[in-house]
């Protein structure tokens, strides 16, 4: 019966509800007439019945005004049942003035007795149905710990306890006014108890609920944290509950940020909107993690309008939905245009720079998966230089004012095809800049960004979820890090700043060692590390060799001499480059390689130039291979 009425509908659960509380009403009635009168024989007249109609019908109309009939009985809040006491009291009102009306000669205490009856007949059931749904959800739901008693930790108790994931047990507080009081029945306790209550209440996570915490004091807490044998997860950002898209009670996994303890500098507005607002944008590659941020940024910067050129049918579709939906959401006057195509498409770039007034261009297009590219050389060559040169072909032809390369960190003394490549692109820019004055080219070299696509972060969690192992390539490997949110800022920002051929880079702080990463990650997601001192740990990291082309460190600078800007975080770089005949020759060269496939004389050609390629293994393209291992490969013609 009772499995029933829980999988009922509400329509029958309320219908349910009305005529149990009828008949309680008319129960209460009848056996406070009878103890008063000490007989259960009553005397009742047709008055009588007639205060009980009246009693029946305003104590249902109370409780529907007062909401009781909406309220799901499992999540009735202190104010619900409050308003319990009150429509009860209202009814005993109702009885009193109803009989001194209709003067049925009711004894006065009648309306007292029945008072303290209808409470309990109307109120009891409803309080342990609560009761009982309570404890027994409460027993199906793991144990939870919240760090912060505040009122961010009492909101999240709260969810928490209404809702069927998680149920809080206890609050942890540095703050000492906090500690030793009760909040929603829950105890807060200093970090020193951490380790007696993890035993007492065997806890699945620690859940931090404190809005207001800078990088760095976030990153010392998640030190002091991840020691111990339980996972770490977090609130939405502040960010997202004040915008709607999140709740309180969506938990979720810590943001690799969190452990690198930065401090986004916060954008110069003037430097965002100099380059975007009320402008025609293009970006290209914008379905890429960086091309992606880049649209997201500039639509908030409000230009006329925004062409999103992607290669990726998929990838385009998905950014255009994002995008306008958020045009619509806040309500933004922004002409969106989607348009498939390749940077290798020099006519197809021109006719849409020329058709839509194109002003400003974020040229994020590029292959960047350093094994990828080494096994498709002439792929990689082909998008990332010739790509970046024919985009700039057009943008100079259809006179676009402002033309940003994202470039990368491996472009600095390559040791892989993929950053020599990169690094060959900025040089075309900077010959293009020589020779021409109408269209500023500028370009913006960073490291890498979390959660983009290839990044290492995805790949370890879903590592650790699967029990591992954690796979990293070098005990000392080290690489620079900033969210996708801070460096397409940092890139507007810069591209804002340059004048024509600047190369910017950006201050990535202080270079994280992947192993470390690994190991912080592991444990605040509640493992522990297996290895050779610790081999009952959970989760063990191997290491599995540098791959091909692949540099322990990571540089940001070519040389020393480099030089502020009026921005913090931007810095530009005096670098050397080729006039453009120069750039033309060896453009030409790299052409006629890559049409006959002679991927050996690409290696020769980028050694040769002033990237600074030093390849630290053979050739790997698997084609070439390939056809090397079957005598197929095309006879080299002499280097020219």
């Amino acid at each position: 019966m009772l499995s029933f009425l829980i999988e009922a509908p509400r329509a029958v659960k309320r219908a349910c509800t009305l005529v149990y509380d009828t008949l309680g009403i008319c129960a209460a009635f009848f056996c406070a007439q009878a103890l008063r009168i000490g007989s259960w024989e009553l005397p009742l007249s047709t008055k009588d019945f007639g205060v009980l109609s009246i009693t029946i019908a305003i104590t249902l109309f109370a409780f529907v005004k007062l909401g009781l009939y909406r309220a799901v009985l499992r999540y009735m809040t202190l104010p619900a049942m409050l308003n319990i006491l009150v429509g009860i009291a209202l009814s005993a009102a109702t009885l009193a003035v109803a009989s001194f009306y209709l003067q049925s000669f009711m004894p006065r205490t009648v309306p007292i007795l029945y008072l303290t009856l209808a409470m309990l007949i109307l109120g009891t059931p409803r309080f342990l149905m609560r009761a009982w749904f309570y404890h027994h959800i409460k027993r199906r739901k793991p144990n939870v710990l919240i760090f912060g008693a505040g009122p961010t930790g009492m909101e999240l108790a709260s969810a928490l306890l209404q809702g069927s994931e998680y149920h809080p047990v206890a609050f942890i507080d540095d703050d000492l006014r906090k500690q030793g009081t009760v909040r929603h029945g829950m105890r807060v306790h200093s970090m020193e108890q951490l380790e007696s209550l993890l035993t007492r209440y065997e806890p699945v996570k620690i859940l931090l609920a404190i809005k207001r915490l800078t990088q760095h004091d976030r990153l010392q807490l998640l030190n002091r944290l991840r020691d111990y044998p339980i996972e770490i997860q977090s609130i939405p950002s502040l960010e997202d509950l004040a915008s709607g898209r999140a709740e309180i009670s969506q938990i979720r996994d810590l943001d690799v940020e969190d452990l690198l303890g930065r401090e986004p500098v916060p954008p110069q507005l003037e430097l965002m909107a100099a380059s975007i607002q009320d402008k025609n944008v293009m970006v290209t590659g914008a379905g890429g993690s960086i091309g992606a941020e880049l649209c997201r940024q500039i639509i908030h910067q409000q230009p006329r309008r925004l062409l999103l050129f992607e290669l990726n049918e998929y990838n385009l579709y998905r950014i255009e939905r994002e995008l306008r939906a958020t045009i619509e959401a806040y309500e933004l006057d922004i002409e969106l245009v989607p348009a498939l195509g390749s940077v290798q498409r020099q006519n197809r770039l021109e006719g849409l720079m020329r058709n839509f007034q194109i002003e400003t261009l974020y040229h994020a297009a590029a292959y960047k998966h350093v094994p990828i590219v080494e096994h498709n050389i002439i792929e990689g060559i082909r998008n990332n230089v010739f790509g970046t040169w024919y985009t700039a072909e057009a943008a100079i032809r259809c006179g676009v004012k402002n033309f940003v390369l994202i470039s990368t960190d491996k472009a600095v003394r390559p040791t892989n095809v993929m950053g020599a490549s990169k690094r060959m692109a900025e040089m075309v820019l900077q010959a293009l800049a020589l020779r021409q004055d109408d269209t500023r080219f500028t370009m913006v070299r960073f490291g890498n960004v979390l959660g983009s696509s290839g990044s290492v972060v995805p790949l370890f969690r879903d590592q650790i979820r699967h029990g591992g192992p954690v796979t990293v390539t070098h005990r000392e490997i080290t690489r620079y890090f900033m969210t996708i949110p801070e460096a397409a800022q940092l890139v507007i920002q810069a591209g804002a700043l340059g004048g024509n051929g600047d190369t910017f880079v950006l201050d990535m702080g202080e270079p994280v060692k992947i192993v470390d990463l690994a190991r912080n990650m592991i444990k605040l997601m509640g493992y522990s590390v297996r290895s050779e001192k610790h081999p009952d740990g959970d989760i063990e990291i191997q290491f599995t060799g540098l791959r091909a082309g692949e540099k322990l460190y990571e540089e940001l600078l070519i040389g020393d001499n480099v030089s502020g800007t009026c921005h913090p975080k931007i810095m530009r770089a005096e670098e050397n480059c080729l006039s453009w005949p120069e750039m033309d020759q060896l453009l030409r060269q790299l052409d006629d390689a890559c049409h006959h496939f002679h991927v050996d004389i690409i290696h020769q050609i980028l050694r040769s130039t002033p990237t600074g390629f030093a390849p630290t293994s053979g050739i790997k393209d698997v084609l070439w291979n390939s056809m090397r291992d079957t005598k197929d490969l095309p006879e080299a013609d002499a280097l020219h």
